[in-house]
């Protein structure tokens, strides 16, 4: 059941930012510029503001998934996950609104002072302001505008380009300055597990999602095969790792991601063996914490190896 009401404002505007949500956006960032700093390229203040530009994306991304629910009236009183503040009527629509114009603009300035003291030629520079404009049209329209793609079953690709390849090679690039192939595994890697993430989530609010015309992956799919999908998340994110160290690093540091496995295969089990969407409720926080625990770990094998 959806929780209460929450008393002030100040609480429902927490709710709608989701800040649980945001180490698990700092973590690809993390991992990007461990692999810059194992190769001698680390740069402090554009890692710094890469992870502030990838939080205040998150945020978008959170804020705008609230408001396109809202207004198409996808969250209810029967959905299984938490009602948020403009669901539970304390914040109005115009107020989500000037937050999410707030929001772009700071993601704005953070963006374009990253670009600022990270490129070095013009070319990077158009590059980086494409990419962070597509990143900023993402963010909205996963349930914004008349099609959006959330609705779509199209989300689980999303997240995999923006919270896996672009921030992991995109945070590497801005501080070498060179694109390597090598990245693409682990980039890959922490895409499909926040993609783990976006999946546990839609199957926990499948049937309400099935109910009010949201397609995700999950609906597509079936509660059954969602759940062997999910499997193949996580079994993949650990083969790209375990490839990254097999062919890059020689050192047994390298392998200190191993030490997640057994979080990740204890969380698989239990998703496969429950087929309520209930029971798929506390999985989000546990799947969060073990995607973490993975992209951290291999972040801090990378940089000891």
């Amino acid at each position: 059941m959806s929780l209460s009401t929450p008393t002030t404002p100040a609480k429902a505007w927490l709710e709608s930012l989701r800040p649980r949500t945001l180490p698990l956006a700092f973590a690809s960032i993390v991992v990007g510029s461990a692999i810059a700093a194992w190769q001698g390229s680390l740069k402090p203040g554009v890692a710094l503001l890469a992870l502030l530009t990838a939080g205040l994306l998150q945020i978008l991304s959170n804020l705008a998934n609230d408001y396109g629910d809202a207004i198409k009236g996808s969250d209810k009183e029967d959905r299984i996950g938490p009602l948020r503040g403009m669901q539970k009527g304390m914040i109005t629509q115009a107020q989500m609104k000037r937050a999410l114009v707030l929001t772009v603009i700071l993601i704005a300035i953070s963006g374009c002072w990253l670009i600022a003291i990270a490129c070095e030629k013009p070319s990077d520079v158009v590059g980086f302001l494409v990419l962070g404009g597509l990143a900023i049209v993402a963010a909205i329209t996963y349930t914004v505008g008349n099609k959006p793609y959330g609705y779509l079953g199209l989300g689980d690709i999303s997240v995999l380009v923006f919270f896996g390849w672009l921030s992991v090679a995109g945070s590497h690039y801005l501080q070498t300055h060179t694109f390597d192939s090598i990245v693409m595994l682990p980039a890959t890697a922490c895409g499909l597990l926040a993609a783990a993430v976006l999946n546990i989530n839609n199957l926990r609010d499948i049937e309400s999602d099935r109910l009010n015309g949201k397609n995700t992956l999950a609906v597509r799919l079936g509660p059954q095969k969602a759940r062997y999908y999910h499997a193949f998340l996580l079994i993949a994110a650990v083969v790209c790792f375990a490839l990254f160290t097999l062919l890059n690093l020689h050192s047994l540091w390298g392998w200190l991601f191993v030490l997640a496995i057994p979080l990740l295969l204890r969380h698989g089990m239990r998703v496969l063996r429950d087929p309520t969407a209930i029971g798929m409720r506390p999985m989000l926080e546990h799947m969060v914490k073990a995607a973490l625990l993975a992209n951290l770990l291999f972040a801090i094998g990378v940089v000891l190896s």
